[in-house]
């Protein structure tokens, strides 16, 4: 039983884009369009050029992000502030959802290669605004990005928080490598199932998994 598995969790992790809101809204289509128009501005390349440097970036450094600061020494904060500079009208609140994490027994954290302030509106636009002890997005990682483990290392020493009393909810299976390897329980959240050893459970449905955790 799911349960079993989690009995020993005091620490509940949970990705943002595409885990605490369907990936049917495709809010992150924005991000991706305000992203190459940054690219394009910054290195002054055509579209097509940005596109397919997002996609060695995201590859190679685990984004955009990373890979403009690594090859390029963008400044992160102008770059955060205007990829995230969207609209949330295709959010919802989610009244089961905000319930179920409310039975979690132990520490409830969002931990996202976003900016912390992003998080927080999509929080609010999702009904689960303090639902969470506490919230970190890339700054709280040094503009260090998931899946390098040293970014989960620095946000978990800021938090206290111990792997093996922890578990992961993300909804990119690549970045579910280093909790496992940490000692977490790891959930993959999305509409297709992923292969690897590295995620015990997979759940296209949040609300529901975490039902089964709490009764």
């Amino acid at each position: 039983m799911p349960a079993d598995d989690f009995a020993h969790v005091q620490s509940w992790v949970f990705d943002l884009d595409n885990t605490l809101y369907p990936p049917a809204v495709r809010l992150f289509d924005q991000i991706e369009v305000r992203m190459a128009a940054y690219v394009m501005e910054a290195l002054k390349v055509s579209r097509a050029e940005a596109d397919r440097l997002r996609k060695h970036y995201w590859r190679t450094h685990g984004t955009t992000l990373a890979g403009l600061m690594r090859e390029h020494e963008i400044d992160p904060l102008p770059f955060l502030e205007d990829v995230h500079d969207i609209s949330f009208d295709q959010l919802s609140p989610d009244a089961d959802l905000a319930a179920r994490i409310d039975t979690l027994p132990g520490r409830k954290i969002v931990y996202t290669n976003g900016c912390a302030p992003y998080a927080e509106r999509v929080l609010a636009a999702r009904g689960l605004s303090g639902k969470f002890d506490a919230i970190y997005g890339i700054e709280h990682a040094d503009f260090q990005p998931k899946p390098d483990r040293a970014a989960f290392d620095r946000v978990f020493a800021r938090d206290g928080l111990n792997p093996e009393r922890g578990a992961m909810f993300e909804d990119e299976p690549r970045n579910l490598a280093a909790p496992h390897a940490m000692g977490m329980r790891t959930v993959h959240v999305a509409p297709a199932r992923a292969d690897g050893d590295h995620i015990h459970h997979h759940t296209d449905d949040l609300a529901e998994f975490l039902s089964r955790l709490t009764g």
